[in-house]
């Protein structure tokens, strides 16, 4: 049985967005890391692997930068990757879906994690799609997974509390947040990780016509900036201030 993973390559949290031209420049990005929610998926299906449940084969589906983040998820677990070598920055969220179901497909993979929304998108169709797409429960937000007999215990939020999902294979989690501690790549993982050979196709290599995107961006720009805060001094300013909260604030 194989576990699969999708990992998604987005700006560093930290790193400073440039935009010319109407459109938000790559090249200009000084950090590229794994989306946050997607580094929750990596965990949890390390512990999947670990409790018996399959070999974990990590996918990802970007330009050829994102191959790092492949070799990250080996040198702290993962035994196989594949990189789907395509531009998607011009993609919608159906060609990628298409995409990454074929590579699903294609690792025979039948327990399938990853992030409940992108770091940069945040469009959340990702999973819903992918699970659609290969006919997998799609169990969505959740915080932990486990292997409960011949089936998969999630926990997820729900407007009630806490609840728990048990599903057959296939199967497709969405991660959210999680009370985990993540593993990080040491230096004995890192070495045997660059021992491992990426797999590296092509859509086309896995039967997917990309065609054309349903989806037009006209441009893109960078928010305003905020306006220059206010400073006052003295008591005889608190009356100011206490309005100011009040009428302007809305927080007293």
């Amino acid at each position: 049985m194989t576990i699969a993973v999708l990992l998604k390559q987005v700006p560093d949290t930290t790193a400073k967005i440039a935009v010319s031209g109407g459109r938000v420049d790559q090249l200009s990005v000084s950090k590229w890391s794994t989306s946050p929610y997607d580094e929750y998926a990596l965990e949890y299906a390390l512990k999947l692997k670990e409790a018996g449940a399959g070999n974990l084969v990590a996918i990802t589906c970007g330009p050829q930068r994102a191959s790092k983040m492949l070799t990250d998820a080996a040198a702290v677990g993962a035994d196989s990757m594949l990189h789907i070598l395509a531009d998607t920055s011009e993609m919608d969220s159906e060609q990628i879906q298409s995409i990454l179901a074929a590579a699903i497909r294609h690792c025979e993979a039948e327990i399938v994690l990853c992030g409940k929304q992108a770091a940069d998108t945040n469009s959340g169709s990702t999973g819903p799609g992918v699970a659609s797409r290969i006919g997998a429960a799609c169990v969505g937000m959740v915080s932990e997974v486990e292997v409960e007999g011949g089936s998969f215990s999630a926990l997820r939020a729900s407007s009630s509390g806490n609840e728990r999902v048990s599903v057959s294979k296939p199967c497709l989690f969405t991660f959210d947040k999680a009370a985990t501690e993540l593993r990080r790549p040491n230096v004995k993982g890192i070495m045997m990780a660059k021992r491992k050979v990426i797999e590296t196709v092509s859509p086309q290599d896995l039967g997917v016509e990309i065609g054309d995107s349903k989806v037009n961006i006209e441009s893109q720009n960078s928010p305003p900036e905020k306006p220059p805060g206010q400073k006052f001094e003295g008591a005889e300013s608190v009356p100011i201030v206490v309005l100011k909260l009040r009428e302007e604030a809305n927080v007293i």
